[in-house]
């Protein structure tokens, strides 16, 4: 609120000489409407968060919330209520049919926080209305180990941002580049790291559940595809204190859906776990010889919305992230990127379009004007026809001033 004075008063432009002595300058302008489609990994962060940053930018708001977190979703509708009229900002609950119509209402912009698949039907029914859109969307984020780093470091941080909310975050480490032959240390360091978070799983109010059993299904599936085509898959059980290779009753099967933390190891390119975002507390492994091969490993797939670097060599790192694209970067941690104000948080690619927060969110939900106000002294009307001798004489001074 303590920027918005400056970011809302118009901004003054430099008239380049054959246009003055008009002046110009660009008036930041509500957009009107702005939609919000919110996830249910983080349902009042990311439904608030985009909806604050167009209401100052001066626009009205409509929220649809998750159908999978309904309680949140009807304590918000209540709290906006209570301070907001329908016509400011209006909450609307309802299931997938319904965020399917949200997305085809004529807004002046529409923000879509989710997966990429759906973010292409949000895109495709935002372009009936020529409606511009923020996708925030996911990907294979990867985390990125140099081989002189310390592991032990590197895995706590990997192993918050990972498990932080069960893996459930769009911008969560997906998988690990490690060099080869450092795969017993990681996952020794990854191991201690789980039990200092969690010494304890099941039950444990620090850990989160998986959404919902379908979603915890489809992780199952990934486990088992990969363990049937050749992978080794580690449960980490801090209470049992050893690694164990999975079994119906250590992934999370219990009404609680607290599924267990998992590394794979040897995972490939045909496996469902490496080809889809995760979004659970399972981390595959994948070991490279040069540095070159896990920056082609990255570029062979889509645009990641994170990615993540463990080494002190600061030119390697610079290559590293001069020769990848990702949504954004954080340095020897995960996650802290999101937290930073003047940092633009968006995606790129198949992990999204736009940005926001910050002036970045400001201006994303504004309008940007071009005014140019003219003098009365204008000498426009030199360049007005008939063109002749006295046009040709004040072009060839033009020129010589340019």
């Amino acid at each position: 609120l303590s920027h918005l004075a400056k970011w809302m008063k118009p901004r003054k432009v430099r008239t380049p000489i054959f246009l003055q002595p008009a002046s110009a300058h660009i008036q930041r302008q509500p957009l009107g409407v702005v939609g919000v489609i919110a996830p249910w990994n983080y349902p009042v962060q990311l439904a608030l968060a985009p909806a604050i940053t167009a209401l100052a930018a001066g626009n009205r708001v409509m929220l649809k919330p998750s159908e999978l977190t309904p309680h949140t979703s009807a304590q918000l509708a209540a709290l906006v209520a209570q301070f907001f009229t329908p016509d400011e900002f209006c909450v609307v609950q309802g299931d997938a049919n319904l965020s399917a119509l949200f997305a085809s209402l004529p807004f002046d912009h529409l923000v879509f926080t989710g997966s990429t698949a759906v973010g292409r039907k949000v895109a495709q029914a935002a372009a009936q209305h020529l409606t511009p859109t923020t996708l925030e969307l996911g990907g294979k984020s990867p985390c990125i180990i140099d081989g002189h780093c310390d592991m032990q470091d590197a895995a706590l941080k990997i192993a918050h941002g990972k498990l932080l909310n069960a893996g459930q975050t769009c911008i969560a480490p997906d998988y690990v580049l490690l060099p080869r032959g450092r795969e017993g240390e990681f996952a020794q360091a990854y191991r201690t790291a789980v039990a200092r978070l969690f010494p304890t799983i099941e039950g444990n109010g620090d850990y989160a559940s998986i959404i919902t059993p379908r979603h915890h299904a489809r992780l199952r599936t990934m486990l088992q595809q990969a363990q049937t085509q050749g992978a080794e898959v580690q449960t980490i059980d801090p209470a049992a204190g050893k690694p164990a290779v999975p079994t119906v009753g250590t992934l999370g099967d219990g009404a609680s859906r607290q599924m267990l933390p998992t590394l794979v190891f040897g995972a490939t390119s045909a496996m469902q776990l490496m080809q889809e975002e995760i979004f659970g507390p399972i981390l595959p492994v994948v070991s490279y010889e040069r540095l070159d091969d896990a920056i082609a490993h990255i570029n062979a797939g889509p645009r990641p919305l994170a990615l993540y670097w463990f080494g002190q060599n600061e030119a390697v790192r610079d290559d590293v992230l001069r020769r990848t694209v990702s949504g954004g970067v954080t340095v020897n941690d995960t996650l802290m990127h999101i937290a930073h104000d003047n940092l633009p948080f968006g995606g790129v690619g198949d992990s999204g379009w736009g940005a926001y927060h910050g002036e970045q969110g400001f201006l994303r939900f504004c309008h940007q004007k071009s005014v140019l106000v003219q003098s009365r002294w204008s000498m426009g009307s030199m360049f007005y026809p008939p063109y002749g001798a006295k046009f040709d004489q004040v072009m060839g001074l033009l020129r010589r001033w340019l």
